[in-house]
């Protein structure tokens, strides 16, 4: 049997890691989660996991990375086929709302990830993938005429915080179709009449 590389092995002690931390993290919180437990369950030392990151934190950013990535290509795929700019948004709305009912997705990006990656690591990953998502579907709905919009940059930071808000009133609750009928009212105002 061939040995394995350097880097296979880095590849599969990381995912180990992550692969564990995110079950843990999804199903407890971050703060209830020892670094003990994660090693424990990924089957490696606590050597191999302070080789890999600095502390659970930096552990915590590449799987909150992670999520996020799926989500934005979940949502991606979802609005691929929609017709028309407008249907996009609404097909991309729907489809993140879908997802921020998933437990995993309520504990590590909605509520784990803004108090302990702070507000501007937060947005840094979000920009990559939520954020980057709404600021093309504006860039183009502005191009095509069907948004007015001083400064996309700036709307679409309000609109990922009314997005996100609507998912954690859903997660925690809230009725959804109450909630995602109010969302769309305030996007539809953002169409040029």
């Amino acid at each position: 049997m061939p040995r394995r590389s350097q880097e296979e092995r880095t590849r599969s002690t990381r995912s180990a890691l992550t692969a564990a931390a995110r079950t843990l993290f999804a199903e407890r919180g971050y703060a209830a989660v020892s670094t003990d437990e994660i090693v424990r369950a990924a089957g490696v030392t606590r050597g191999a996991l302070y080789h890999h990151y600095a502390d659970k934190q930096a552990l915590f950013r590449d799987v909150f990375e992670q999520v996020e990535a799926e989500i934005t290509a979940e949502v991606e795929a979802a609005t691929a086929g929609a017709p028309d700019h407008l249907a996009a948004m609404a097909v991309g709305v729907t489809s993140y709302l879908d997802i921020c009912q998933r437990p995993e997705v309520l504990s590590i990006c909605l509520t784990d990830a803004p108090a302990v990656l702070g507000w501007a690591g937060w947005r840094e990953i979000e920009a990559r993938h939520g954020l980057g998502v709404i600021t093309a579907m504006l860039t183009s709905a502005v191009a095509a005429g069907l948004v007015v919009a001083p400064s996309v940059p700036a709307l679409a930071q309000l609109v990922l915080s009314a997005v996100t808000e609507a998912g954690v009133m859903i997660a925690n609750g809230a009725d959804r179709d109450t909630v995602q009928q109010a969302l769309t009212t305030l996007l539809l105002g953002l169409v040029a009449r």
